[in-house]
């Protein structure tokens, strides 16, 4: 990502969202004003580094007063992206598939689900709010009906390449990947892999150490929130 002929490192850009998080809170709360500190504090990143990272869109704050919370909110969530109306299409309605169709914080944050695709017959036509699951081949159609589509990959593992090859085929270049695989795309396709087991794993290092030392903080980089939902293989016909 870039902002004029200054590149936002991937670090950065992985930091935003966790500002924006932080900003909605303090906004929420009424507060016209924070401060780099208080928004390391928030979301577990050095002050140093909030202030590296905000100047990099042009913002710098005011000293002895700290940065609008407002207008920082709208900085950070133009360079996101967020002020556009992204759509998203969820491929695999499983148990996972399920929760994240019926999740309802994404249109807060910029993003709406225009479908829900699997290739499992009885899952066909079966009803989330407003969307009916329809056939995975659909997807090619889907796409060519709207603007920049953000695919969202929610099946076992083993059919996840076959369905990242197809969102790539149907121009698709930006992919969120919440199965255990390792997706292989083009270079001009963007994936962003959200590995559950993972995120526990880290976090069972730190419940063990807990007791040893004072573990270090992980809100540095961790930018993807813990959804504890079970996903099994066989509630799919992905396989």
């Amino acid at each position: 990502m870039s902002r004029g002929n200054r590149r936002i490192p991937d670090a950065t850009v992985a930091r935003l969202p966790l500002y924006h998080r932080g900003l909605l809170e303090l906004l929420r709360s009424k507060r016209t004003t924070v401060s780099s500190e208080a928004l390391a504090d928030m979301t577990g990143v050095n002050a140093a580094k909030v202030r590296k990272d905000l100047s990099y869109i042009g913002t710098y704050g005011t000293r002895g007063v700290g940065y609008d919370v407002e207008n920082l909110l709208h900085q950070i969530g133009r360079e996101l992206g967020l002020t556009q109306n992204w759509p998203v299409v969820i491929v695999g309605i499983g148990n996972l598939g399920r929760a994240l169709a019926s999740y309802g914080g994404f249109s807060a944050r910029g993003f709406r689900i225009a479908a829900l695709l699997d290739a499992d017959p009885t899952k066909v036509d079966q009803q989330f709010g407003d969307l009916a699951v329809r056939p995975t081949l659909d997807l090619a159609g889907i796409v060519a009906e709207h603007d920049s589509v953000i695919g969202v990959i929610s099946t076992p593992g083993g059919a996840a390449q076959e369905v990242a090859d197809l969102m790539v085929a149907s121009g698709i270049t930006s992919i969120l990947n919440f199965s255990p695989a390792v997706l292989s795309v083009p270079d001009d396709v963007t994936v962003r892999r959200v590995d559950l087991a993972l995120e526990l794993q880290i976090l069972s290092f730190h419940q063990q150490h807990r007791g040893n030392a004072a573990a270090e903080p992980i809100g540095d980089g961790d930018h993807a929130s813990l959804l504890l939902v079970e996903h099994n293989e066989s509630d799919s016909v992905y396989s």
